[in-house]
């Protein structure tokens, strides 16, 4: 049993990840701001800002992994950003460090490279053009990554992930949809694989109308299972040039996104 360190465990993903990732043998050590609901019998949870490092120290405590998801997960005003994107993942890494925790898998997102124009297969080696605070972020998170790795011999996987969602919502995200099966085999691939040094990688699945380059996930492991045109055709094809969709438009204000966040939530 590996036990792991998953920042961020009471959201989406994070509750997603930890059900998933239970049956294969991996026990967890959470933490969030928000207390975690439903922990299993042998989780230990933690409640306290990630930015914290003397706590993220202490919780990084003889786990095998980091899974660094906590962050605000859309754009938001600097201030926000700067504490729970920036500050929040360096003292990810280096409470990692001092822990002496050698892998550490950390959510990135497509919007650091929102910008990116549409071309018959998008690899991650392009220059990241983020296309919002948020984005710079996890730009940021990347680079500190490469820095951990090379520096420090650290193992990182950054995951730009996509549009995670039980289903398809609109015709943008047909084509960068991630399935929550297929995170739980991207994170599990990326927590066990022998092969991991430091990688960027696109975080999602298999779909038709896809063309985001999946090959170097797929060398560490990832067999990608679900593919958008499977489960819904009921959206006909939207825009998704470039990649950010519409937080590239000049109305992504803060305000604006935090309101159209909202209500996609809440469907």
């Amino acid at each position: 049993m590996s036990r792991i360190l998953v920042t961020g465990a009471a959201g989406r993903i994070g509750r997603t990840l930890r059900h998933g990732l239970a049956g294969a043998g991996f026990t967890f050590r959470s933490i969030d701001l928000t207390a975690v609901e439903d922990p299993f019998p042998d989780e230990e949870c933690v409640t306290g800002d990630v930015s914290d490092l003397a706590l993220m120290t202490e919780a990084c405590r003889d786990v095998a992994a980091v899974v660094h998801l906590a962050a605000i997960p859309t754009e938001a005003p600097w201030e926000q950003i700067r504490q729970h994107n920036i500050e929040a993942t360096y003292a990810a890494f280096e409470a990692a460090r001092i822990a002496g925790v050698p892998r550490v898998v950390f959510a990135s997102s497509i919007h650091a490279s929102g910008f990116s124009r549409r071309v018959e297969r998008l690899g991650v080696e392009e220059v990241p053009k983020p296309d919002t605070l948020y984005g710079v972020s996890k730009v940021f998170g990347e680079s500190l990554g490469r820095m951990y790795a090379d520096r420090h011999g650290m193992q990182v996987a950054c995951v730009r992930i996509g549009a995670f969602q039980d289903r398809p919502q609109d015709g943008h995200s047909r084509s960068i949809w991630l399935s929550p099966g297929d995170a739980v085999r991207l994170f599990h691939a990326l927590l066990t694989s022998p092969d991991l040094g430091y990688a960027v990688l696109w975080g999602v699945s298999a779909n038709g109308t896809g063309w985001l380059d999946l090959e170097p996930a797929r060398r560490l492991g990832y067999p990608p299972h679900d593919d958008a045109e499977q489960v819904t055709q009921a959206w006909a094809d939207g825009p998704d040039d470039p990649l950010g969709g519409w937080l590239t438009g000049r109305d992504a204000d803060p305000e604006v996104v935090a309101e159209r966040w909202a209500r996609r939530r809440a469907h």
